[in-house]
């Protein structure tokens, strides 16, 4: 098989085996000996990727160790299985499958929003896989689906509606331009795309909050330092969430950036991979 053209297409990494199809998987940098990598697991919004969500911290963090970035099963360029269910079970499988395909007992994990929901359900049904946890504007415990997030989930494909979403995203709207919006719409339009991102949120759409909640109890028995970021400025995800996990996870700290969206990984991706990668290295350390 030829190598893909990257520069061509910077969202297509190397594809891996996960059980029954294949993922696209972004696999970045060398860990230390005894250090495990950090894999990263993106958002749900329209048109995503792992490149898209994490292009900007990626090459950050892995100048201090590996870094992998799947798109999540219905997302970017993995597969799109015919009859799939799309669920925490598939996707939390498909993880596990990817850390066993690539041979890693275990991984530091970073979540973002939907992703959040996915770190989280792995770390409580295989703690023994994750070493340290990064939850970021994450979902997973329950609260009332936003204005913000149904928009995102309920996105029909237009320009204009995508320009619409990225405003919602971002609080710095010197990173909302057309051309941006036209990328990730053109993104959300590719053959198969919207079919499976329609089908995984259908209204009415509080119901999938509630199905990527994981239960109050197995949360806080979560043994992982956990680091939990969000923004003050989050119309997606509500800073109220975060604020429950860091009560409800015992080894836990939490850092809100103000003026800051749902987007905390690109509108402050300095201070993220710093704080991260900062994080990460008190486990090395020890």
């Amino acid at each position: 098989m030829n190598a893909p053209d990257l520069k061509a297409n910077p969202e297509l990494g190397r594809r891996v085996r996960t059980g029954a199809f294949e993922t696209n998987v972004h696999d970045l940098g060398a860990s230390a000996p005894g250090q495990p990598p950090v894999l990263f697991i993106h958002g749900s919004g329209p048109g995503v990727s792992a490149w898209a969500n994490w292009r900007l911290v990626m090459p950050a963090l892995a100048q201090q160790r590996r870094v992998i970035a799947p798109d999540m099963v219905g997302f970017g360029d993995s597969d799109r299985p015919a009859g799939i269910a799309y669920s925490m079970d598939t996707w939390v499988q498909q993880a596990l499958d990817l850390l066993d395909a690539l041979d890693l007992p275990q991984v530091d994990l970073v979540g973002n929003s939907f992703g959040g929901a996915l770190a989280l359900a792995l770390a409580i049904r295989a703690p023994q896989r994750v070493r340290r946890l990064v939850l970021m504007g994450s979902v997973g415990v329950p609260f009332a689906i936003t204005p913000g997030l149904d928009a995102v989930w309920g996105y029909e494909p237009s320009i204009q509606t995508m320009r619409a979403l990225m405003d919602t995203f971002a609080w710095d709207r010197s990173l909302v331009n057309d051309e941006l919006a036209k990328l990730r719409y053109e993104a959300s339009i590719r053959p198969g795309f919207q079919e499976s991102f329609s089908a995984m949120f259908p209204a009415p759409r509080q119901r999938w909050v509630d199905a990527m909640a994981s239960p109050e109890a197995a949360i806080r028995a979560l043994p992982h330092e956990t680091l939990i970021l969000h923004g003050r400025e989050d119309q997606v995800i509500p800073l109220q969430t975060s604020l429950t996990l860091s009560q409800w996870i015992p080894n836990s700290q939490l850092h809100v950036f103000g003026h800051c969206g749902h987007w905390t990984q690109i509108e402050h991706a300095g201070r993220f991979a710093r704080l991260v990668g900062d994080f990460l290295a008190e486990a090395d350390a020890a």
